[in-house]
């Protein structure tokens, strides 16, 4: 296929062979974790009182192969639109909402709405099925549109999920304005080195409230490329206010939170063939998990955007960005529509680390729905013993032989080198996560 995968005109339904949603033959990712009908949908689908919290740009809960499936009492957006930073420069744009504040329902990236679809999209006869089809999402939304993530919001929604129930966070994302947090970088003036120091603080009292209340944490890893044991450059912070980035000489002191804080679970990516994802960073101490985030350039020959990820996408965000016509036809390669019954939806193939770490949650909430006690709020799991079944359920992966691997159309300085064994290495972590396993393992 061409780079552009899915024609302009495709708005057909792809059959799946052996049952499933309708598009259920474009989710190469879902096949290869075991999350399809003659697999985990069947044996463990997920239990409606698992509550799955979405820290991220916001869920479109009316999106038709969401709603189903969309907590809209507990849901909470946390953050305020902000249309430009300090030096005018547009950052979220003109606000839709009075007082510049968006419904919980609402989504006007689209990145936390396909997070969610990759968790939790129903077995409704539409579109796509999430890896645990059958659990509560939760809208806890803590970054602007422009896709920016401060530290307050993130406290507190993880302090707010703590507090309500909720049984295991997706968080694909990293807190602005620092890629890597460094506490002393004498690169940094006083006031920069205290504001790093105030998010790695910040965010692990955060992450140990959560976790300490029943709360599974599970990150993205990041998509800059990097040795996390071993990173040299920072090339793109403080990327607020806009444009100030700079190049900072920084090493394995520094942080990426909340990947790289304790207790959290962090997933690396890989593409179709199971190879490492090109730009996943990875890293032996640093890696927990890995499952699929797609890699355009996973195959034989080529780019191939059907190699990326499918899920859900607000129609409002395609639109605005004319990725629909006015008579809602895809007009780009990387949006599906699929119409049923009268009703149509939307998806978009996207790649990265973010949307892998949707799949090892997935996975999290099939666990507790097998496992968890009943709670007042529903069921409740310890984070350790979750943990504990998210790596005896995964496949565990060696390294490529040669472990130092260079990808196609880099140079030889940019290698990746795996280290660690086939049981934990800096590639794969514990293993590829894996639905099926999940849904029969026992404790």
């Amino acid at each position: 296929a061409a780079a552009t995968g899915v024609g302009l005109s495709d708005i057909r339904t792809i059959a799946p062979s052996g049952g499933g949603e309708p598009l259920a033959g474009r989710q190469w990712d879902m096949k290869m974790i075991g999350a399809t009908a003659a697999g985990s949908h069947t044996t463990a689908p997920g239990d409606k009182k698992v509550l799955v919290g979405v820290i991220d740009t916001g869920i479109d809960g009316k999106h038709p192969d969401i709603a189903p499936n969309f907590n809209r009492e507990l849901s909470r957006n946390f953050v305020t639109d902000i249309p430009k930073d300090p030096n005018g420069k547009d950052l979220d744009g003109p606000c839709e909402f009075n007082g510049c504040k968006d419904p919980a329902d609402w989504d006007d990236d689209g990145h936390g709405t396909h997070v969610a679809s990759t968790i939790a999209s129903p077995l409704n006869g539409l579109g796509v099925a999430g890896v645990a089809p059958g659990v509560s999402l939760v809208n806890l939304r803590a970054g602007q549109d422009s896709g920016v993530f401060f530290l307050k919001p993130s406290l507190d929604a993880l302090t707010y999920a703590a507090d309500n129930g909720i049984d295991v966070v997706n968080m694909s994302y990293y807190i602005d304005p620092w890629l890597f947090n460094c506490t002393a970088n004498p690169r940094d003036s006083k006031a920069e080195q205290l504001e790093q120091r105030g998010v790695i603080t910040g965010m692990q009292r955060a992450l140990d409230y959560a976790r300490e209340h029943g709360v599974t944490l599970i990150s993205a890893i990041g998509n800059e490329a990097t040795d996390l044991g071993n990173p040299k450059t920072d090339l793109i912070s403080p990327d607020y206010p806009l444009d100030t980035q700079r190049t900072r000489k920084i090493d394995n002191s520094c942080l990426s939170v909340p990947a790289e804080s304790k207790g959290v679970i962090s997933v690396s990516a890989v593409g179709p063939t199971k190879r490492k994802a090109s730009y996943s960073d990875y890293g032996l101490e640093q890696t927990d998990l890995a499952a699929p985030g797609g890699d355009a350039a996973d195959g034989e020959s080529g780019q191939d955007i059907t190699r990326t990820v499918l899920a859900a996408a607000p129609e409002h965000m395609l639109r605005a960005q004319r990725l629909i016509d006015a008579d809602g036809r895809p007009r780009s390669g990387s949006v599906v529509r699929d119409c049923q019954a009268g009703t149509c939806a939307y998806y978009q193939y996207l790649a990265g680390s973010s949307m892998a770490a949707p799949h090892a949650t997935g996975v999290a909430a099939i666990i507790i729905s097998r496992f968890g006690e009943p709670s007042k709020d529903g069921v409740t799991m310890r984070p350790a013993d979750v943990e504990r079944l998210l790596y005896a359920s995964a496949t565990p992966t060696p390294c490529p032989n040669p472990r130092r691997y260079v990808y196609q159309g880099f140079t030889d300085e940019a290698a990746h080198t795996c280290q660690g064994s086939k049981a934990r290495n800096g590639f794969y972590g514990h293993g590829i996560v894996d639905a099926a396993k999940a849904a029969t393992i026992t404790p």
